[in-house]
């Protein structure tokens, strides 16, 4: 038999951790999805989704809406798994229902500053549905006026 190549097996030691460290690597979530409000890049909403850790399946979701160059917010949205979906509304008034799940929050993007919890449906409804966060084909996206599945 012969010996192994000192070299060699110290090049295998010193690159094991890493690659044991791969597949825990490629579990995270840390994406996004931006909806064009009124086409452009200026301004929009955006669902941002994080992982702290890829042995758990909680994602932190986070809602970041901005009106360049006038404003740009992110708020916390709440906790929920990689296939959470998140619904957009816009009312009358041009603020926006952000729903995920049983959760519903209201913003603006005239400030960017204004995020509120709603207890309850507003009294004028939901508004105009414009679109819905999740994963299609794979990928976190925005589907302009598709409905949840």
């Amino acid at each position: 038999m012969r010996p192994v190549n000192p070299v060699w097996s110290r090049r295998l030691r010193a690159a094991l951790p890493a690659l044991l460290a791969l597949p825990l690597l490629t579990a995270c979530v840390d994406d996004q999805a931006a909806w064009s409000i009124d086409g452009s890049r200026e301004h929009t909403l955006s669902v941002v989704r994080e992982q702290p850790v890829p042995w758990d399946n909680k994602v932190n979701y986070f809602v970041v809406v901005s009106r360049m160059p006038v404003c740009t917010r992110r708020h916390a949205l709440g906790v929920g798994t990689e296939n959470t979906q998140v619904e957009v509304y816009r009312v009358p008034s041009g603020a926006y229902i952000v729903k995920m799940g049983k959760k519903m929050y209201a913003t603006e993007s005239q400030t960017c500053e204004s995020w509120g919890r709603l207890d309850n449906e507003p009294e004028g409804g939901m508004g105009e549905f414009e679109g819905i966060f999740r994963m299609q084909k794979g990928k976190f996206v925005f589907v302009q006026g598709a409905t949840s599945e």
